[in-house]
């Protein structure tokens, strides 16, 4: 099964959203609440650890009723069951898109190219846990016959940034390993974790599909030489392990074929997590801890399936993107979790949702008249809040924002969850309300300040408020609850393709700069590069002085 192919400006839907918009345009949040006591009930969702309040958005539900709508007209149903049933909708690149098989809560036949993928995903996940339990019991040895400590990640892109983002969210639940990623081409980079690791116990994973990307066989042979003037040849297959389908290369490298891990090509990379490619994930938090992740971006799987539009999470939040992006003209959103262990998430999901959705052409490959991908930041918060929450509350840009919170502190004995927490709460509240003239000449009449001063002060201290938000609020942050988070942002990813008739799981765009890249590369050690523009001649030569 194909994709349905429709331009969401000629549905029927999208004319009444553009009516729609202009009835609400000039409304408020606060408007909304005061003419309806119910709307936090109407506009909120409880689901297994989650609750997730967007009652806090410029629309109501008659525009929620018409974003339903259009996702409909959209085919979102009909392209739900081919997304999950392994039909290759990433038509460009003839493959399925199958991350969600990998979780399963009751693995079931999926069938890819007239075979069931599902016993050999089985096959794979126990051999990944099987060596992960080896070296974290200490049975796994280095070449002198000690236990491995240290573990160096080596990929970039999906290879590093998902397993990198999880890894750190999940270090209350790690064991005794260390994890280091490298992912950065830069050689100050890799000597820097040189430095840090010993060559009698510490174990490389190198993560590539093609054993062939620069950046990540640059870091791997910079580490396999540097290992080498430690440790003989015959130790490499002790020390190195990958996770790629290119077994010659990988063997040619000197990494024994059963400490070799599959990927498959209905998993793109930066949905790469569930894999093969989170081994690193497994060998920091144990297989137990990697199996509740998976069992929580399951449950959301399920969720999002089987629920109605009308009350689906990743929906809804995916429909109010739309909702901003196209008709209110929105460029960015924020993310913001409430949790120091979440604070690469908003890198991650610029990955994940920009190289998802920031496309230009559409399904037919027509050339697109209406915006896409939104551009996605953020930091961990209250961190934020203190640098550059100024621009949300009073700069001249909407930008939504989704605030991530979680009820139940890791770790017990302090106040500090409560202050955490009263802040969560009071910025989207902020972000709604904000402070009206009124609101602040009593303040400032209480300090004592003349009727002269409060009015020079009143124009930079009144907030217009009315800035939207979701809050995403989770009772406990668990190997469960983020593997749900996780997946929630790729449904979301899947039903913004699908309305702006894109194909969210290739990315073409990132090849052209690793081509030129290549070119550029032999051009250092000759003479002759009058073949480019004028300004990246200019760039090779100035480069080339600097390094004589």
């Amino acid at each position: 099964m194909t994709l349905i192919k429709r331009n969401p400006t000629a549905l029927k839907s999208w004319k009444s959203l553009e009516s729609n918009f202009k009835n609400h345009a000039q409304k408020k949040i606060t408007d909304y609440f005061s003419e309806d006591a119910d709307r936090i009930k109407k506009l909120s969702l409880q689901w297994e650890s989650f609750y997730v309040d967007y009652s806090k958005n410029l629309l109501d539900e008659e525009t929620l009723s018409l974003l339903t709508e259009m996702a409909k007209e959209s085919g979102l149903n009909e392209a739900i069951e081919a997304y999950f049933g392994g039909a290759k909708i990433n038509e460009t690149e003839n493959r399925a898109v199958l991350h969600t098989a990998l979780r399963q809560l009751n693995p079931s036949s999926i069938m890819v190219d007239g075979e069931d993928i599902t016993p050999q995903i089985e096959v794979v996940k126990k051999q990944m846990f099987d060596f992960a339990d080896r070296v974290i019991s200490g049975d796994w040895k280095g070449h002198t016959g000690k236990a491995i400590t240290h573990v160096v990640n080596i990929g970039i892109g999906g290879s590093d940034l998902g397993p990198a983002m999880v890894t750190e969210a999940l270090e209350f639940y790690s064991n005794h390993l260390q994890l280091t990623f490298v992912s950065n081409v830069e050689g100050d980079h890799v000597e820097q974790v040189i430095k840090t690791i010993d060559p009698e116990t510490t174990l490389f994973l190198i993560v590539s599909k093609t054993f062939t990307t620069q950046e990540t066989l640059s870091n791997a042979n910079t580490l396999r030489k540097w290992f080498l003037n430690h440790a003989p040849e015959s130790a490499i297959s002790q020390h190195f392990v990958a996770v790629s389908t290119n077994l010659e290369k990988v063997t040619d490298f000197g990494i024994a074929p059963e400490n070799v891990f599959p990927m498959n090509d209905w998993v793109g990379g930066r949905f790469s997590l569930w894999s093969t490619v989170g081994l690193s994930i497994c060998l920091a938090v144990g297989p137990k801890h990697f199996e509740d992740l998976l069992q929580g971006a399951a449950k959301m799987d399920e969720h999002f399936r089987t629920t109605d539009f009308k009350e689906n999470i990743p929906v809804i939040l995916a429909l109010i993107t739309v909702w901003y992006n196209n008709f209110w003209e929105v460029e960015t959103e924020a993310i913001i979790p409430y949790s120091q262990y979440l604070r690469n998430l908003p890198a991650y999901l610029q990955q994940a949702i920009m190289e998802s959705n920031g496309k230009g052409v559409d399904r037919e490959g027509k050339t697109i008249d209406y915006q896409t991908g939104n551009i996605i930041w953020g930091a961990s918060g209250t961190n934020a809040q203190h640098a550059f929450f100024q621009l949300i509350h009073q700069g001249t840009k909407m930008i939504p924002a989704d605030f991530i919170g979680f009820a139940k502190p890791l770790h017990e004995g302090n106040d500090h969850q409560d202050k955490l927490m009263s802040n969560f709460f009071a910025q989207t509240q902020a972000l709604m309300e904000g402070k009206n003239g009124e609101t602040v000449r009593k303040e400032l009449s209480d300090q004592g300040k003349s009727p002269e001063q409060i009015e020079a002060l009143l124009p930079f201290k009144v907030f217009e408020g009315n800035r939207p938000s979701n809050t995403l609020f989770i009772e406990q942050l668990t190997p469960n609850s983020i593997g749900s988070l996780i997946a929630l942002y790729e449904h979301r990813i899947f039903v913004q393709g699908i309305i702006w008739n894109i194909y969210s799981y290739d990315q073409w765009g990132v090849e052209l700069g690793k081509q030129l890249a290549n070119n550029i590369l032999k051009d250092f050690d000759g003479d002759k590069i009058d073949h480019h523009d004028p300004s990246t001649q200019g760039l090779i030569q100035q480069y080339k002085k600097f390094r004589k």
